[in-house]
């Protein structure tokens, strides 16, 4: 902790980069930049950013974030860009690890309350005896025994069983009924068991090469081999329970890790041991399709890990999950914190 508070302090006196290593890997820096550093800064739309931000401030329980907070509440949206270059400084945080941005979305899958013989798939609660233990069952264990029959743990049944493996990457989504309601279901817990990328298992057996696999390669090849398909999915020994989120309007976002809707195009998943949840952080995203934008740190994810990655969220449905699917970008973030907070870990606070 020490060391953290030395390094902010080096940025409220304006030093160029602080270093010290984290738990014997590679060094974290910390550099301050300026707001002119920071590319397209002055074109965003701050005033959607100060929006997304509000969603979620109230929720910090640090003295200098609940003081932004209130101002940022009492701020005219015209006026946004100010409110941040008034109250924030640039950091640049890295680890030594190139950066990497992806993207995520929330599924809408066709299911229904009851099975038939279209919906066979059950969405699952998770059971009280996985709750008590770090790891449980595996995918092919649990969906195999029979361990989850008649126990009354089913949200829902779903049409499509790879749209259900990956609604579980995703952590949450939408399940449209026949009547044409819906059900929101949120993260509700997992099996303990690392994730195994199932991309990379139909690499190593030949099947594509790296540069070919996407979410929609994975979708179209388990449906064209549904028998080896099946195996395919039990290769990840991971599995996610659900819960259903029925408090959250039909037109916000799904939950974050903040237990907020995170806003399309403004909400980042971060890896928190570098980025505060609830931060303002400024996404420079290269690639076919350049993003120069102020996005807010709300949600994580178990894939995101670095000081340089992060997940972009894309909105719901289809569309949103092509253009998630895409992405896959270099470039580099830059954290906004509080100037107050710097200032206030000056020697002779320890």
């Amino acid at each position: 902790m020490r060391g953290l508070r030395r390094a902010l302090c080096a940025l409220a006196l304006g030093a160029g980069a602080y270093l010290f290593p984290q738990g014997g890997q590679a060094e974290t820096s910390y550099t301050m930049l300026s707001f002119a550093q920071l590319e397209g800064w002055a074109e965003d739309d701050h005033k959607a950013a100060l929006g997304a931000f509000l969603q979620t401030c109230r929720d910090l329980n640090d003295p200098d974030w609940r003081a932004l907070c209130a101002l940022a509440n009492e701020q005219d949206p015209k006026a946004a860009r100010g409110f941040f270059q008034l109250f924030f400084r640039p950091v640049l945080i890295e680890d030594g690890a190139p950066a990497l941005f992806t993207g995520y979305f929330e599924p809408e899958l066709s299911g229904a309350r009851r099975p038939s013989s279209r919906y066979r798939y059950p969405v699952y609660r998770q059971p009280p005896e996985a709750r008590k233990i770090s790891q449980w069952l595996t995918r092919r264990e649990m969906l195999t025994s029979g361990v989850m029959e008649g126990r009354g743990l089913e949200i829902a049944w779903v049409d499509d069983p790879v749209e259900l493996f990956f609604l579980q990457i995703q952590g949450s989504g939408r399940i449209r009924l026949p009547d044409g309601s819906s059900i929101r279901v949120g993260y509700g817990g997992a099996n303990g068991h690392e994730y195994r990328s199932i991309g990379t298992e139909l690499v190593r057996r030949g099947i594509y090469n790296i540069h070919q696999v996407s979410a929609a390669v994975i979708k179209r090849w388990v449906r064209r081999n549904p028998l080896a398909g099946e195996d395919l999915l039990m290769h990840n020994p991971s599995y996610v329970f659900f819960r259903e989120v029925s408090r959250i309007p039909a037109s916000a976002g799904p939950l974050g890790a903040m237990n907020r809707s995170v806003t399309t195009l403004r909400s980042l998943a971060v890896d928190p041991r570098f980025t505060p949840l609830g931060a303002p952080v400024w996404l420079e995203k290269d690639g076919a399709k350049p993003m120069r934008r102020l996005m807010i740190a709300q949600d994580t994810g178990s894939a995101i890990k670095g000081a340089q990655r992060a997940d972009v969220f894309f909105g719901s449905g289809d569309k949103a999950g092509i253009e998630a699917g895409k992405l896959r970008d270099p470039g580099r973030m830059v954290v906004l914190l509080p100037i107050q907070r710097a200032y206030a870990l000056l020697p002779g606070d320890d």
